[in-house]
């Protein structure tokens, strides 16, 4: 657990978690927290039992505000996306009058990144800093947005060159992860349209305006991942047609071969049957006429059906 005075952007580290029950003279506390350290902060920060058991909850939680009487629970999910899976992590939120306490399971980069925006724009309060995290976290979907739409580019133009069986498994699954993604995105975009609208007591009203251009950008990422996702029915479909046009190519060469061989076959097919009566076989250089034709035929056939372009 990491505890820091936060004042016009300036972190100030604390060792004394009693401390911050005192508001400050100046600026505010953000407590950084995983888990195991809400048995020491519940009953500081009279934590509610159901906000607590959320955090501790193994299953994937919904985006979410919910309003106490001291502090407002607030979850939100940050998203990653390492070019096989896309996770979304829960940052647990606890806003306060003069703290703000975020718990997380795993390593959050928005909150690694956040430190020098806060004191870029000289944040003091917790109502702010809430902003730029929410804000920041946002805007990651869009980097995860643009980089599945370069794999997708990447994967339809290696479709179009080398159609694989693998391929199909590719699109399958990441046309599930852009559905589910999407399915999650919508309680998202309602806690922050919440956090724009409703009268809110622990965020300056001023600031709350501001949501209203996160909500904006929400729904554009939402916009953004229909459009993938026709994507990706668009990827299944140039697969499907790849596949088609590789057999019908194959079955193209296969039936000009066997085109070319069909007159073969019958010369061969005349002179093996081996009758009493057959002139050509007393004939000093029948065997090598025979040959000869055959070797001529056959050339001409290949190089027709190469100026046609049919092999």
């Amino acid at each position: 657990m990491k505890i820091r005075l936060v004042n016009e952007g300036v972190f100030t580290p604390l060792d004394n978690i009693e401390d911050t029950i005192t508001p400050p003279a100046e600026g505010f506390y953000w407590i950084d927290a995983d888990v195991d350290d809400l048995a020491v902060l519940q009953p500081l920060f009279s934590m509610h039992d159901l906000a607590v058991e959320d955090c501790l909850s193994e299953e994937e939680q919904r985006p979410k505000l919910e309003i106490y009487e001291s502090h407002y629970f607030i979850v939100v999910n940050s998203i990653r996306f390492d070019d096989e899976e896309i996770f979304l992590r829960a940052v647990n939120l606890f806003l306060g009058r003069h703290y703000i306490i975020t718990v997380t399971k795993q390593k959050i980069n928005e909150l690694r990144t956040l430190k020098p925006i806060l004191w870029e724009e000289e944040v003091s309060t917790p109502d702010r800093f809430l902003y730029y995290l929410v804000d920041s976290i946002v805007d990651n979907y869009f980097t995860v947005g643009d980089r599945l739409e370069a794999r997708i580019d990447e994967l339809e133009e290696d479709i179009l060159m080398h159609t694989k069986k693998s391929h199909l498994n590719e699109i399958i699954g990441l046309r599930g992860e852009i559905l589910w993604l999407r399915k999650a995105l919508s309680p998202q975009k309602e806690v922050i349209n919440t956090l724009n609208k409703k009268d809110l007591r622990l965020i300056d009203d001023q600031l709350q305006k501001y949501f209203s251009d996160i909500y904006e950008n929400a729904v554009k990422i939402s916009e953004t991942f229909d459009t993938l996702r026709d994507l990706m029915g668009n990827l299944r479909e140039a697969y499907q047609s790849s596949i088609s046009n590789r057999a019908n190519e194959i079955m193209r060469v296969f039936t000009a071969i066997t085109t070319v061989f069909m007159p073969l076959t019958l010369i061969t097919g005349i002179y093996g049957m081996n009758f009493t009566n057959m002139p050509e076989l007393d004939y000093k250089y029948a065997y090598f006429i025979v040959i000869g034709v055959i070797f001529v035929l056959g050339l001409s056939m290949y190089w027709i059906f190469r100026k046609k372009d049919w092999i």
